[in-house]
């Protein structure tokens, strides 16, 4: 079903016509944009994720024959790089001799301190370009953006009523010759929460999973909450040949870098059963583990970035087809014997510091020359043995919980 293409693109609107739902909007955007002038209000276009605010920049531009220049929050570090991108922009000309247009997406994604005066720069720009300018965001309203609203004609994209949500899904089901039924699309576009990219892309997993669209293998992947389910996290990772897809697996969930790692670890093999997509998939799993290991040792965070493409990526392409059918996924035991063992180590810990200030010596000396000393005692079973275990006890304190810990240390060894 899957085509190696993510739906969401390609089936982007090519026309305004095609964005679902927000006809009061995009009116008032279309009039803004058809009397442009230089020194008139930028266009701020806000909303909830997934209601089409970029999608109809993108139609727009396709239909009025403007070359769109995008610019992201990610790109906008500082004052001094946003002032070389815009002008470049606004003073360079266009391919094709096309009219221009730039789009400055996910404004609300600008940080109050890393990205420091790149904001009162935009406000001071953007009544004064030569070419339209389309700023888009979720959350327009807090104190950071206050300048730059200003400056701004606010336009507002409503969140999508559910009925053009399923109408999208249907479209889309009819292209791909997808078997669906009726209920588990009405389920999916419910569960959506507005957000037609997010029902878009559950829409083509599921699709992978089963030969026909059912409301069990829709309620087992559309959990949209604030904070994603880590089980839907690792089904769009496994469920998908689409890079598109896999990349943003990770972004909603709550768990670090390196508690996903384990899960990944423990469920590859029951999700991939042929040996090549194994060895590639524990191959991406390594080299994940290899720029975790450089971030801590070398505080390179910025291989972050790389631990995550490895993590979702790089498994989620380790296999030449997707594997259909429904598993259940189960937290590592290796997390657990984690647990154990740390547990373990903070009582010796414990103990040894208490013996470190009878014996006179560092809690790391009474850790590893006394401990398997006491141990060796404690586990003695002649007369003489038995004397000193009771003495020891007596002389250091120990409960039934320290002796248990120590005679473990014994049996360790």
């Amino acid at each position: 079903m899957e085509s190696g293409e993510s739906f969401v693109v390609k089936y982007l609107p090519s026309t305004v016509k095609e964005v679902v739902g927000q006809d009061l909007a995009i009116n008032s955007a279309l009039r803004e944009l058809e009397s442009f002038k230089k020194g008139k209000k930028t266009i701020m276009l806000y909303g909830p994720s997934g209601s089409g605010k970029t999608s109809f920049v993108y139609a727009f531009g396709k239909e009025y024959n403007y070359d769109i220049v995008e610019l992201n929050a990610s790109d906008m570090r500082n004052k001094d790089a946003l002032t070389k991108m815009v002008c470049s922009v606004m003073n360079q000309g266009s391919l094709f001799f096309k009219k221009r247009l730039l789009l400055i997406d996910e404004i609300d994604g600008i940080s109050g301190t890393k990205d420091r005066g790149a904001i009162p720069y935009l406000a001071s720009i953007v009544g004064k370009s030569s070419i339209p300018v389309i700023i888009v965001g979720n959350d327009i309203f807090s104190q950071k953006l206050s300048t730059l609203r200003k400056k701004c004609v606010l336009i507002e994209f409503q969140r999508l009523d559910y009925t053009d949500i399923k109408k999208i899904l249907k479209g889309i089901c009819e292209k791909e010759a997808i078997d669906y039924e009726d209920d588990a699309l009405s389920y999916l576009a419910r569960q959506a929460n507005g957000d037609v990219r997010a029902a878009v892309n559950d829409l083509q997993i599921a699709s992978a999973m089963n030969e026909k669209l059912n409301l069990n293998i829709i309620q087992s992947i559309s959990t949209r909450n604030s904070q994603e389910d880590l089980s839907t996290a690792l089904v769009k990772v496994f469920k998908t040949t689409n890079f598109d897809i896999a990349k943003g697996a990770f972004d909603f969930v709550s768990e670090n870098y390196d508690e996903i790692l384990l899960w990944l670890e423990e469920n590859i093999p029951t999700e991939y059963k042929k040996l090549k997509d194994l060895y590639r998939a524990y191959d991406a799993l390594s080299r994940a583990n290899i720029f975790s290991s450089r971030i801590i040792k070398r505080q390179h965070w910025r291989f972050l970035v790389y631990v995550f493409a490895e993590l979702s990526v790089g498994i989620a392409l380790s296999k030449d087809e997707k594997y259909v059918g429904f598993n259940s996924y189960v937290r590592s035991s290796r997390i657990l014997k984690m647990w154990i063992y740390k547990q373990k180590r903070a009582k010796s810990k414990e103990i040894s510091w208490d013996v470190s200030k009878r014996v006179h010596c560092s809690s790391k000396e009474a850790l590893y020359d006394f401990l398997p000393y006491l141990s060796a005692v404690l586990s003695s079973q002649t007369p003489k043995g038995n004397y000193m275990k009771k003495e020891l006890i007596k002389e250091l304190e120990l409960d039934t919980e320290q002796i248990e810990t120590l005679l473990k240390i014994g049996k360790a060894k």
